[in-house]
C-alpha cells in the first residue's frame, strides 16, 4: 500500500513567509500534521479538504494565528472539536468541517469568532442542543450550514435576527432525526435584518400557527434566489406572495408537504420548482408556460394530479427534467414535448394511466437521454423504420408494464449510449437481437421472447441481467461466462434445458443466481459452492439429479450489499411444484438527477409461516432453493452450518436421512 501521509520536507518549512497552502483533491491520509504547520506564522488560508485525513482537530491548531479561512471538508476525521484551539483563531473569517465524521457536542467558545462569514459544520455527527446563544453574537456570518448532525431540542430562528449580512442558510435535517426542529414563529412577529438569497430549511418539524402555510419571516424577505421548505408537512395554498416578492427566485423545492396547488406567479427566473409529494388533486394547470417560462426542472410527481397532460408542456422550450410520474393523468403525451422541446434531457411519465403509439417512430427522441414510461397503458411496436441515430443519446429506457407488441428491432440493439433497458412484463415476442449496446442493466422478462438465448451481447459491463419467464430454449450460453461484473441473473422460468455449466461458479460477483423452472438436467455442480457472496441461490423445478453438494457450507454471504440499497425484492417460498411465480423484483429509479428512495424489504413465506425482513438484515441473508427436483441421499449436515441462511427449500425431491442437527 502506497504511503499517502503528508510530509513536510525541511526546505518546505522553510517558507516562513507563506500565506496560502492549498492541498485540496489530494490522496493525504494520516493525521493532520499541525505542529509542522506552526512555522508558517503568516499563514492565512489554510484548505485540506478533499482528502483522507484521520484523527481529530488538534488544539495546536492555535498556532496558526493569522488563519483567516480554514477548510479541513470532506475528510474522515473523527472525535470531538476541543473547547481551546479553534477558539483561539479570533481572525478566522471561514470555517469548514463538512462531511467528516466529527461528533459530541460543540464548544461555546465558538462564539468567540467574532469574525466568521462562514460557518459549515454540515454532514458530521454532532449532537446535544444547537444553543442560539452560541451564534447569537457572531453578526459577522454570511454563510451557515448545519444540516445532516444529530442534534436534538429546538433552535430558534430569530436568534439570527440581527445578522444583517446574512446571505445563506442551510438546515438540512437527517431523515432519521426526529429530536430536533427550527422553531420559525417565536417572538411572534418579529422581524429579520438579513435578506438571504438561500435558505433550505428541510424536515425541519417546523409547527405553523393556525392560518400560516410558511414561515412568517418570510414576508420580509425580497432576494430569495433559492427555498428548500421540503418534508415540514407544510399544508393549506402556496402563498403567491412569496414569488411575487422575490423575483429573483430561481430555485423553490416544496416536495413531501401538503400543498394544494402550486405557485401561480409569473417568475421568468424560475429554473427548478419540486411540487412531488404533496397529495395535490385536480389537473396540471395549462398556463405555465405563462408563469415559468423559463422553467428547466418540473417535477409534479406523487401527487393525484388527473387528466391530460396540457399541449402547454410543449412550450417549454428551456425544460430538461420533466417527472409527472406516480400521478392518474390519462390520455396522449403531448407531440409538442418531442418536437418543441429541444432540450429535454430526462422524462419521466411512470405510474399513470397515459396511453398511445409513443414508440411507433413518428417521434423524434434524439436529445433525450433517460425516459421512464413505465406501468402505464402505451400500446403498439417499436418502429422497424427508426434507427439509433432518432434515439442516438438515449442511456435509460423503461418502458415495462405496458401493452407494447412485436419485436425488439436490430437498432435498439446497437445503440452505443444505452446502458439500461427495461421492457418487463409487455408482449414483445421473437428472438432478441444481438448488438454491441454496453447494457449493464437488462430487464426484458415476462414477456414471450423465444429462441436461444443470443451468445452475441455485449456482456462486459453487465450487472443486472433479467430474461426470466420468457420462451428461451436451448442451453445457458457459453458466453455468460464473459459476465464478470454481474451482480443479478435471472434466466429462471424459461424452457432451457442441459446441464447448469460450471463456468457459472467463476462469475465471483455474482450475488442473485436464479435458474428455476426449466428443463435442466444432471448434477448441481460442486463450482456453484465457489459463489461465497451468493445471497439468493434457485434451482427449483428443474429436473436435476444427485446429491445436494455438502460444499454449499462455503457460501458465506455477501460482505457488501450495496446492490440491495437500490433493489427492492420479494422473496417467498411455495410448499408445492405449481406454486407459481417465487421472487419478483423492482429496481428503484436512479438517474443523475436524482434516486427514488425505497425500504428494501424481503419477504419469505414457507407453508403458512409468513416472515418479513426489512433494513439492514438484507446484510445478513440467504435463500437456497433446491425443490421440485430429483436430488437423492442425504442433506448434508454442513448445510446446518449456515448461519445466515434465512430460508432453505428442499421439499419434493427424494431426500433421505436425517434432518442436520445444527442450524440458524
Amino acid at each position: 500500500m502506497i504511503d499517502t501521509t503528508l510530509c513536510l520536507k525541511s526546505e518546505f518549512l522553510n517558507l516562513s513567509d507563506l500565506e496560502v497552502l492549498l492541498l485540496s483533491g489530494n490522496g493525504f491520509n494520516g493525521t493532520i500534521p499541525i505542529e509542522a504547520f506552526a512555522s508558517f506564522h503568516h499563514l492565512e488560508v489554510l484548505d485540506l479538504s478533499w482528502n483522507s485525513f484521520v484523527g481529530s482537530v488538534s488544539s495546536a491548531i492555535q498556532a496558526l494565528s493569522s488563519l483567516r479561512a480554514l477548510s479541513f471538508a470532506r475528510n474522515k476525521l473523527n472525535g470531538s472539536l476541543p473547547d481551546h484551539g479553534l477558539c483561539e483563531l479570533k481572525n478566522l473569517h471561514e470555517l469548514d468541517l463538512s462531511n467528516n465524521m466529527l461528533h459530541g457536542t460543540l464548544p461555546q467558545c465558538l462564539k468567540n469568532l467574532s469574525s466568521l462569514k462562514l460557518l459549515d459544520i454540515s454532514s458530521n455527527q454532532f449532537s446535544g442542543i444547537l444553543k442560539p446563544s452560541l451564534i447569537a453574537n457572531l453578526t459577522s456570518l454570511e454563510y451557515i450550514d448545519f444540516s445532516h448532525n444529530k442534534f436534538e431540542g429546538s433552535f430558534s430562528f430569530s436568534s439570527l435576527s440581527n445578522h444583517i449580512k446574512l446571505e445563506v442558510v442551510r438546515f438540512r435535517i437527517r431523515s432519521d432525526n426526529d429530536k430536533f426542529e427550527v422553531e420559525t414563529e417565536e417572538p411572534i412577529g418579529w422581524i429579520p435584518m438579513f435578506q438571504l438569497e438561500i435558505l433550505e430549511l428541510s424536515n425541519c418539524n417546523m409547527k405553523m400557527p393556525k392560518g400560516h402555510v410558511t414561515p412568517g419571516f418570510l414576508v420580509h424577505q425580497h432576494k430569495l434566489r433559492q427555498l428548500d421548505m421540503s418534508q415540514n408537512s407544510l399544508e393549506g395554498h402556496f402563498p403567491n406572495w412569496l414569488v411575487k416578492n422575490n423575483t429573483y427566485l430561481e430555485r423553490l423545492v416544496l416536495r413531501n408537504n401538503l400543498f394544494v396547488g402550486m405557485p401561480l406567479y409569473r417568475n421568468a427566473n424560475m429554473k427548478w420548482l419540486d411540487m412531488s409529494g404533496n397529495g395535490m388533486i385536480g389537473t396540471i394547470p395549462d398556463n405555465i408556460p405563462r408563469f415559468f417560462p423559463n422553467i428547466m426542472y418540473l417535477n409534479l410527481s406523487m401527487n393525484s394530479l388527473s387528466g391530460v397532460i396540457p399541449s402547454s408542456v410543449g412550450e417549454l422550450s428551456e425544460l430538461v427534467m420533466l417527472d409527472l410520474s406516480h400521478n392518474e393523468l390519462s390520455g396522449e403525451i403531448p407531440k409538442g414535448l418531442f418536437t418543441n422541446v429541444s432540450r429535454l434531457d430526462f422524462l419521466k411519465l411512470s405510474n399513470n394511466k397515459l396511453h398511445g403509439e409513443v414508440l411507433s417512430g413518428s417521434l423524434s427522441w434524439a436529445r433525450l437521454h433517460i425516459v421512464y414510461l413505465d406501468s402505464n397503458r402505451f400500446t403498439g411496436k417499436i418502429g422497424i423504420n427508426s434507427s439509433k441515430e432518432t434515439h442516438e443519446s438515449l442511456s435509460v429506457l423503461d418502458i415495462s408494464n405496458n401493452l407494447f407488441t412485436g419485436i425488439i428491432p436490430d437498432w435498439i440493439g446497437n445503440m452505443s449510449s444505452l446502458s439500461e433497458l427495461v421492457v418487463r412484463n409487455n408482449s414483445f415476442q421473437g428472438p432478441f437481437p444481438c448488438g454491441a449496446a454496453p447494457f449493464s442493466f437488462l430487464d426484458i422478462s415476462h414477456n414471450s421472447f423465444s429462441g436461444p438465448i443470443p451468445s452475441c451481447l455485449n456482456l462486459q459491463d453487465m450487472e443486472h441481467l433479467l430474461l426470466g419467464s420468457n420462451k428461451f430454449i436451448g442451453s445457458i450460453p457459453k458466453s455468460f461466462r464473459n459476465l464478470t461484473q454481474v451482480l443479478t441473473l435471472d434466466i429462471g422460468n424459461n424452457y432451457l434445458s442441459g446441464r447448469i455449466p460450471t463456468f457459472l461458479g467463476e462469475l465471483s460477483t455474482l450475488r442473485i443466481l436464479l435458474l428455476r423452472k426449466n428443463n435442466l438436467s444432471g448434477s448441481i455442480p460442486k463450482q456453484l459452492c465457489q459463489l461465497s457472496k451468493v445471497s439468493l441461490l434457485d434451482l427449483s423445478g428443474n429436473s436435476l439429479s444427485g446429491s445436494v453438494p455438502s460444499c454449499l457450507q462455503n457460501i458465506t454471504g455477501p460482505t457488501d450489499l450495496a446492490f440491495l440499497k437500490t433493489v427492492m425484492i420479494w422473496f417467498s417460498f411455495g410448499s408445492s411444484c405449481n406454486y407459481g411465480r417465487i421472487l419478483q423484483q423492482s429496481f428503484s429509479s436512479n438517474s443523475k438527477f436524482y434516486a427514488f428512495e425505497t425500504d428494501d424489504e424481503v419477504e419469505y413465506t414457507t407453508k403458512r409461516l409468513f416472515l418479513s425482513y426489512k433494513g439492514d438484515i438484507l446484510d445478513y441473508m440467504a435463500g437456497l432453493d433446491f425443490s421440485c427436483n430429483k436430488l437423492t441421499g442425504e442433506i448434508p449436515q454442513q448445510l446446518g452450518f449456515l448461519t445466515q441462511l434465512r430460508a432453505l427449500n428442499l421439499s419434493h425431491n427424494q431426500l433421505t436421512g436425517p434432518i442436520p442437527k445444527h442450524g440458524s
